[in-house]
């Protein structure tokens, strides 16, 4: 819904939450991954990177209170202890995850490589509870991603962490339509294919920021499940499209 939910912040709807489905020719057949899951989806206008991640981890730290209070009889069942996580996350530089990273990864990372399942390990056993990790390079992320006046080379993207696994990606958006051009051509894609999107930068388009959320996998590190196949009763993945 990315494209969308943009689109109606030049529509004049200031704040956008939505929750439906997402689809993903996936290519990784893992216990993280899934080709069909549910996204809770976040918009606001005028709003910047920390804005929307002040947001997140508020929402965070709501939904494990929420059961904790209302569903202590079934943790109670299977014998999970619910660990409230603590505010605020930790909010990490991705530079500072590499060279977290790198101090056990045999196969070092450099400046512009994405975080590896290993690596995102690495970094969660340091810091242990759920965090951030700011400031991607924008060569690795999408292209309405807003960089940085002064350090192009970086944007104002964001990852929310379990010690686990990534839950929640997240930036403040370029909301120029000319640099939005310039972006797309930079990932070797054709503006004129995105002319439907476009178009509602050309009226005015307030700063804005937002992040998805993955829900199963929310649901997956809150109960410590094995496998996000257990977070969802009809999982969709590369082998099993029915029941």
């Amino acid at each position: 819904p990315q494209l969308y939910k943009q689109m109606m912040m030049a529509a004049g709807f200031e704040k956008v939450f939505e929750i439906g489905p997402i689809f993903r020719a996936e290519e990784h057949n893992t216990i993280r991954h899934l080709n069909e899951a549910t996204s809770l989806d976040v918009e606001i206008s005028f709003a910047d990177q920390n804005d929307v991640m002040d947001l997140l981890e508020d929402l965070i730290v709501h939904v494990y209170n929420y059961v904790a209070e209302t569903c202590s009889e079934h943790l109670a069942e299977p014998g999970i202890d619910l660990a409230i996580p603590e505010k605020p996350f930790p909010r990490i530089l991705y530079t500072e995850a590499i060279e977290i990273a790198n101090r056990s990864l045999e196969e070092k990372l450099t400046f512009g490589d994405d975080l590896s399942p290993a690596a995102e390990r690495a970094v969660g056993n340091e810091i242990g509870q759920h965090y951030f990790i700011i400031d991607w390079p924008t060569d690795i992320r999408p292209y309405y991603a807003m960089p940085y006046p002064d350090r192009p080379e970086i944007c104002k993207a964001f990852d929310l962490m379990h010690p686990r696994m990534e839950l929640s990606s997240g930036a403040q958006r370029v909301h120029d339509h000319d640099l939005l051009v310039e972006q797309i051509r930079a990932k070797g894609l054709a503006p004129e294919t995105f002319e439907f999107y476009l178009r509602a930068f050309r009226y005015g388009m307030p700063p804005h920021a937002g992040w998805g959320l993955g829900i199963e996998r929310l649901v997956m590190t809150m109960l410590d499940l094995g496998n996000i196949r257990e977070a969802v009763l009809f999982p969709r993945d590369r082998h099993r499209l029915t029941p």
